[in-house]
């Protein structure tokens, strides 16, 4: 993982998140041992990571080609800045857009939920009217053809957003209706580097810069109906309809990113070069205009994709890839690579793990009984966090609550984020059960024995005789597999009945959500894909709220809403802590245990500063500060 505040963590964010270094590896791990927040060895760790980042390079070193491995499955298939919500993975944006085109502002620092304004081609933005008009100024950056990125680059791109969900509300990840872009009253360019936006309702300034509009700008030279069409005015809406369409198909074409002389217009560090869209592999060189700071000479970035972990993990241990996340498994195997020539880091991924449910699955009137907070705690009592951290995870992991979990370090994480509200333990689950109408079957399939809606019985919907069984699709990749499976052996110890069904990341994102797949609304109760990353001021508009544009399963409560709504329009600094403090405690999905992420590069791979390595634990690439030193 939906770009709103988040982006879906799929198969191989799934497959390798969970991986830390053993504790005879000088681990520091989050999980098992005290993690430590000073330099360390020459090089820098954070609160709750384990490993060490070596030191910033004092050499430029020379340039070469630097390749980066992924699975397969999750080979970047959507390359247009406007990203549907259905495309909007990690790899989609972080790994592959971001290389290309520079998003406005930079919403990580290393692995520090802060803004990183030196990689930004925004300047902060300056606010006013009641946190009603936004001015944003623009480094005057250079595009690839030679031309400044200016103020009519950043108006095109927000007149096609607008074209994008008056299309279809799911053409733009981050949008739910009556937000950002139908607030907008008024659009004007002063200046060349300079976009006046006038809306209709205050905003949280934050909320609208760092999760909103962190969105790479497209040069206005695409505003064209066709590739050999002229060029049209994009503020007319007729033509921006026109523009995005055309945009799209070109999207849509995977074959031809590499050769669409479209794509070719970057402002970013990197140009593509090439793309297989059969594997999913792509190689990119140094933009030599790019304006922002880099390493000079700038290697080349080539993406690696595997058909599995363990042949990325064979390529990791022959020394054919350079930079990759270890497959969880292979977690043994840190001293050996450390003695082959590997450097390793490993930080849980900011965001959340959860499995989620369909409050509007009829089958078995299982959304009346998702609908019941009892129910969904009963249900956090039978997840074992702390022994699925230690037998999945290695050890190396940390407890999650809610939306957002202690490391990284965030000013927002709320109290009751810091303590388990529903500590696993069947006997509890099979007392809440109990104590609301239910006959409970251990190694059976409980009943509802007493139905309606007053103190002691089964809740609103929910006839006698009602069954604790409904199905739970889950992406098959470690450590989901084991995770869903100790889930359904503790549900049967309490008499729930979890029937599980593999299938993998893509496939269930695309079939199993129910904005996005309507259709098959009542064909799943729960679903587990692996998890959200999550924008540096976390709030979980989009997600959680009423409608959201990110919606899983159609959480929804009045009390969110508002406090969502509070996040995303008061500068209240406690509102979002208020928002996750709420969502900790009603339990909206099923909260998993954080996964370290873990990375792996060769020791010849250097870079000029340590974030450069430190955020690949976010999914966040930036390789135009790697080199080679030999």
């Amino acid at each position: 993982m939906i770009t709103f505040s988040k982006k879906r963590i799929g198969a191989l964010a799934v497959a390798v998140a969970s991986v830390t270094a053993l504790a005879a590896c000088s681990s520091s791990g989050s999980g098992s041992a005290s993690p430590t927040s000073t330099a360390a060895a020459g090089g820098v760790t954070q609160p709750g990571s384990i490993g060490v980042i070596p030191a910033a390079g004092t050499a430029s070193g020379k340039a070469g080609s630097i390749s980066f491995g992924y699975l397969a499955a999750d080979a970047p298939n959507w390359i247009m800045p406007v990203i549907p919500g259905a495309d909007n993975s990690v790899y989609n944006t972080f790994v592959f857009q971001w290389q290309l085109w520079t998003p406005t502002w930079f919403t990580w620092n290393g692995s520090s939920p802060a803004v990183d304004a030196a990689l930004s081609v925004a300047n902060t933005p300056t606010w006013s009217n009641d946190d009603k008009t936004m001015s944003i100024s623009l480094k005057p950056w250079k595009w690839s053809n030679g031309q400044t990125v200016g103020s009519k680059d950043l108006e095109f791109t927000i007149d096609e957003i607008k074209a994008a969900v008056k299309e279809s509300p799911d053409d733009w990840a981050n949008y739910v209706p009556g937000y950002f872009p139908d607030t907008i009253t008024s659009m004007s360019t002063p200046n060349a580097q300079t976009l006046v936006i006038n809306m209709s309702k205050s905003v949280n300034p934050t909320w609208l810069e760092e999760d909103i509009l962190d969105v790479p700008i497209m040069p206005a030279v695409w505003a064209k109906a066709s590739a050999s069409g002229s060029t049209l005015d994009f503020t007319n809406t007729s033509n921006a309809k026109k523009i995005f369409d055309f945009l799209t198909a070109a999207s849509k074409s995977v074959s031809s990113y590499a050769t669409n002389p479209l794509w070719q217009v970057v402002d970013g560090p990197y140009k593509l070069t090439a793309y297989n869209a059969t594997t999913g592999s792509f190689t990119m060189v140094p933009n030599a205009d790019y304006s922002g700071p880099h390493v000079t000479p700038e290697s080349t970035f080539v993406g690696v994709p595997f058909t599995s972990d363990a042949a990325q993990f064979n390529a990791i241990k022959s020394g054919s890839v350079d930079v990759a996340a270890l497959p969880p498994e292979d977690n043994p195997q840190i001293p050996s690579l450390k003695s082959t020539g590997y450097d390793y880091y490993g930080l849980p991924a900011w965001g959340d793990y959860f499995a989620a449910y369909n409050f509007k699955d009829k089958t078995g009137d299982f959304d009346n009984i998702a609908s019941q907070l009892y129910f969904r705690q009963a249900m956090q009592h039978l997840e074992d966090q702390a022994g699925q951290i230690k037998a999945f995870l290695n050890g190396d992991g940390d407890p999650l609550y809610g939306p957002i979990g202690a490391y990284p370090q965030s000013q927002f994480l709320p109290a009751n984020g810091k303590t388990n509200l529903y500590p696993f333990s069947v006997s509890s689950a099979i007392s809440v059960l109990k104590a609301n109408g239910w006959t409970v079957t251990p190694n059976g399939t409980d009943t509802c024995a007493k139905p309606g809606t007053g103190p002691g019985e089964c809740g609103a919907g929910i006839p006698a005789g009602t069954k604790l069984s409904f199905n739970l699709i889950y992406n098959a990749a470690s450590p989901i597999t084991q995770e869903v499976e100790d889930l359904a052996s503790n549900g049967k110890a309490a008499g729930i009945t979890i029937n599980l069904t593999a299938s993998n990341f893509n496939f269930i994102i695309n079939n199993y959500t129910d904005p996005g797949s309507p259709a098959n609304v009542d064909k799943w109760a729960m679903m587990d894909f692996g998890g959200e990353s999550i924008s540096t001021y976390p709030t979980t508009f989009g997600l959680f709220n009423t409608g959201g544009s990110g919606q899983l399963g159609d959480y929804s409560t009045p009390t969110a809403d508002s406090l969502i709504n509070d996040s995303i329009s008061s500068t209240n600094p406690a509102a979002v802590t208020n928002e996750l403090s709420f969502l900790d405690s009603n339990l909206p999905v099923l909260w998993q245990p954080l996964r370290d992420h873990v990375y792996v590069w060769k020791t010849n791979v250097s870079a000029t500063t340590p974030l450069a390595f430190e955020n690949l634990t976010q999914y966040d690439p930036t390789p135009e500060f790697w080199y080679l030193t030999k």
